[in-house]
């Protein structure tokens, strides 16, 4: 993947290679899975004539092949629209190109229909005065990755377009350091495991996602850290960045997080406003500097409430 310029107008170039595993896919599938662009941005662009290989419009549903150069052109950024909030923000670190921030449960991490405010996006907005990269757009501005309004921890957000466009391309090449803290049902006997199963939309409900067999490729590294009576509390490594991705691949091994509203399906007995999830490491290479940066966030209070709970029983 390479970013480039032509003229005034902004291409990225992807080249297929024989050893490609995504060999016969859709186009607009390939570009989802190789950027950060979720199918429908993708099918757009191939829809709007802006995907072209040697040199002529590419429709989406064309099969990706062996030695493939696609040439994409890159629409400009949309001009931020999300309304700047003030807020109370976790910040841990920042500087001119990014800000790393602990984000609490609860919070959503930028406005969809229906939930225009409150957001981290809002309050991002507010605290950098609107100077945020606009390459995902209005409502997502700087936003390189997320993690869900119940789980807690840490997220990088860009300021500027060139470090977005470097932490996107670690994202999908480097592989940053990902590492979560979950609490799930029952006692799990091995020490550790890897999950590798791919995870898509769920065929029964939309909004929900699954383990299938047409899904995008996933993994998760398990590491039991301590174990309870019918609880084991657990750090998760993440080689993918896929959608609910430890919730679905957790939920699929018979031990879910607790009090996760969507794929536990248990009786939760700590009465919690959601799944026991935590963000707790997030490394990734400086954009500008070239540095190695990790941190690191504590538990969060309620979080730990449920583990003292659990050790004094």
């Amino acid at each position: 993947r390479i970013y480039c310029m032509k003229g005034s107008t902004r291409m990225e170039i992807l080249t297929v290679s024989a050893t490609n595993e995504k060999l016969g896919m859709r186009l607009d599938s390939f570009l989802s899975e190789t950027t950060d662009w979720t199918r429908s941005y993708a099918a757009k662009l191939c829809d709007d004539g802006k995907v072209f290989l040697n040199g002529q419009p590419c429709p989406k549903k064309y099969k990706v092949s062996d030695g493939d150069v696609f040439e994409i052109e890159v629409p400009e950024p949309e001009i931020i629209d999300a309304v700047p909030e003030k807020m109370d923000l976790n910040i841990l670190y920042e500087d001119g190109e990014l800000i790393v921030v602990n984000k609490p449960q609860g919070m959503v991490v930028h406005p969809a229909a229906g939930n225009m405010h409150g957001t981290l996006v809002n309050g991002i907005l507010y605290h950098c005065n609107g100077e945020l990269s606009g390459i995902n757009g209005a409502i997502r501005p700087g936003i390189v990755h997320r993690i869900d309004k119940d789980t807690s921890g840490l997220l990088v957000v860009a300021k500027t377009n060139e470090a977005h466009l470097d932490l996107s391309e670690q994202w999908h090449s480097i592989k940053p350091d990902r590492e979560y803290i979950a609490l799930v049902h029952e006692n799990i006997k091995e020490d550790e495991f890897t999950i590798d199963l791919p995870i898509g939309r769920s065929k029964t409900d939309r909004k929900k996602m699954s383990v299938t067999p047409d899904g995008r490729k996933a993994v998760t590294h398990v590491k039991v850290l301590e174990r309870f009576s019918r609880y084991t509390l657990i750090k998760c490594t993440l080689d993918t960045g896929r959608t609910h991705q430890i919730r679905v691949h957790l939920s699929y091994y018979h031990h879910p997080i607790v009090g996760d509203p969507v794929y536990c399906g248990r009786k939760e007995e700590f009465n919690l406003s959601g799944q026991l999830l935590h963000a707790q490491t997030l490394g990734f290479i400086h954009p500008t500097k070239k540095e190695k940066m990790i941190f690191t966030s504590s538990l969060p209070d309620y979080f730990n409430r449920i583990l003292e709970i659990l050790r004094n029983r």
